[in-house]
């Protein structure tokens, strides 16, 4: 067993700010949270020095892994380019658990992150929910599949049109997605009937993968920026009755009451980077605060290795110093974010039986100039600054 003491601040973000609260841990578990707690001979204490503790932060849209930091185009696996649907690669089979990206994200004080196929697909893969420390990709899942990507807009329309392929226009992404989709329900109809007469029926790895999200058992995430295709993205989302959420949200502001009505989620980023295509000239801070004030459940990503996974926190806080509610911010990275990614009855909150993923920092986290002092991930120190 295992008691964080002496903390300044314990953030449990459901159930507010705990003033020099106790932590017990037991087995990789919060086992009590709270004041005066008697804590049993023989716990190993994990002295805060006065510090302010957290929830683990989570990160819901990234490449780590898949794009391996330092290691050039080697390390580039994040993209199967070589056609525009490709539903049955899984991220898993790319990731790198040896990424230094895993080990900033440590230092950063991010305990999980989804990983996710990039966007040069019309339909990209299986994307996977992990922790940030382990030896093996076993050893880190959380979830998986936790959602099927697609991509509307600027690449894959660049990627194909480039080679003379099928989607060259938003049409053609559209349809690429439609058609597919079609195709699935058709599968699963087959399926069904071959079932039910005892008949011999061939399986087929893409479709068993769209049927997961026709199905509903899992949600299709949509990669777009722009508002119209934000639009589009819902209209075949309602079209097939699909769980969906919008990845980046760029042009959110403007559409942000139907997002509002709609209740669809949102992660929203990486806005701490630069306007890098035509897609992000309205990239804007207050697209966060539009969103939220619309009642729209958001989230905030880094996109990394767009922006890099260390400073999701530092994302945060500028949202938060351009106009973004403190408690808001934290939720989009915390209890938000877990709840965007299908886990919140594991991470994003300090409450008891969830995961002991904990960060320790020397101040104020959402202050440039805070440090994370140490790091847990299952009850376990995997940084100590």
């Amino acid at each position: 067993m295992k008691a964080i003491c002496n903390a300044a601040v314990v953030k449990t973000i459901t159930h507010g700010d705990l003033e020099e609260a106790t932590v017990l841990i037991d087995q990789g578990k919060i086992l009590m949270v709270g004041h005066n707690l008697e804590i049993p001979e023989g716990t190993e204490i994990i002295d805060a020095k006065g510090g302010i503790v957290t929830p683990g932060i989570i990160d819901v849209h990234t490449h780590v892994g898949l794009f391996t930091e330092g290691a050039g185009e080697s390390g580039v696996d994040g993209n199967e380019m070589t056609e525009a649907s490709t539903p049955h690669v899984r991220a898993i089979d790319g990731i790198n658990p040896d990424d230094l990206a895993f080990e900033d994200a440590r230092k950063g004080g991010v305990t999980t992150v989804q990983i996710m196929p990039g966007s040069a697909n019309v339909i990209g893969g299986e994307m996977a929910v992990l922790k940030t420390v382990g030896t093996t990709v076993e050893e880190m899942m959380v979830k998986a599949p936790s959602a099927l990507k697609v991509a509307f807009g600027e690449n894959p329309k660049r990627v194909y049109g480039k080679k003379g392929k099928m989607p060259m226009t938003r049409m053609g992404v559209a349809a690429v997605l439609r058609e597919q989709l079609y195709k699935a329900r058709t599968y699963i109809e087959k399926k069904k009937r071959a079932q039910e007469n005892g008949d011999y029926f061939e399986y087929d790895l893409r479709m068993e993968v769209l049927t997961q999200v026709v199905e509903g058992k899992i949600p299709m995430r949509a990669h777009a920026h722009r508002a119209d295709d934000m639009m589009t993205a819902i209209r075949i989302a309602e079209e097939f009755s699909l769980h969906l959420t919008l990845e980046h949200g760029t042009e959110g502001h403007k559409i942000a009451k139907i997002l509002g009505e709609k209740g669809v989620p949102v992660a929203v980023g990486p806005t701490m980077s630069s306007r890098s295509k035509v897609e992000l000239a309205n990239r804007s801070w207050q697209t966060l605060t539009a969103l939220a004030d619309a009642g729209v459940p958001i989230s905030i990503t880094t996109d990394h290795p767009v922006v890099g996974i260390e400073y999701l926190p530092v994302t945060a806080a500028i949202a938060v110093r351009e106009g973004l509610s403190e408690k808001v911010a934290w939720e989009a990275i915390t209890i938000n974010a877990a709840r965007h990614i299908g886990i919140a009855d594991r991470v994003g909150s300090i409450e008891v039986g969830k995961d002991a993923d904990f960060v320790i920092w020397d101040g104020d986290p959402f202050d440039f100039r805070t440090h994370v002092v140490e790091t847990m991930i299952n009850g376990e120190i995997v940084y100590s600054r």
